[in-house]
């Protein structure tokens, strides 16, 4: 095991620690959590096994294994990137409707509070 290897299997272990401390303290929440821990996973067993990334490397194609981990960690990052992205526009559009009702509802106690009928 090169100083490479050892050096991805303690990011990993050091990543599994911090995600599942993130867990218990409820700063993550279990599904975005999931994926972190398999990646976590992936990068320790290919650092322990350094040869089978190298073989599926070359099996691809690829002359030099860490072109295809840059690759595959782009690509990685870019569908996290899509996934957050779609999840802030699925949030976003759920506050616009809270905020709605909750001035409607503002509005009818106001209403209320005034005398005036409310709207059935």
């Amino acid at each position: 095991m090169t100083g490479v290897h050892i050096i991805a299997l303690v990011s990993a272990l050091v990543t599994i620690t911090v995600i599942v401390e993130l867990i218990r303290r409820r700063y993550i929440h279990e599904r975005f959590a999931v994926i972190w821990l398999l990646v976590a996973l992936v990068i320790a067993f290919f650092a322990i096994f350094p040869t089978i990334f190298n073989s599926l490397a070359h099996s691809l194609g690829v002359k030099d294994p860490p072109s295809l981990l840059s690759v595959l960690g782009v690509l990685f990052l870019l569908l996290v990137c899509v996934r957050l992205s779609w999840e802030v526009g699925r949030l976003q559009e759920r506050t616009e409707v809270l905020a709605e009702e909750v001035a409607l509802l503002r509005k009818e106690f106001e209403d209320a509070a005034e005398g005036a009928p409310t709207r059935d």
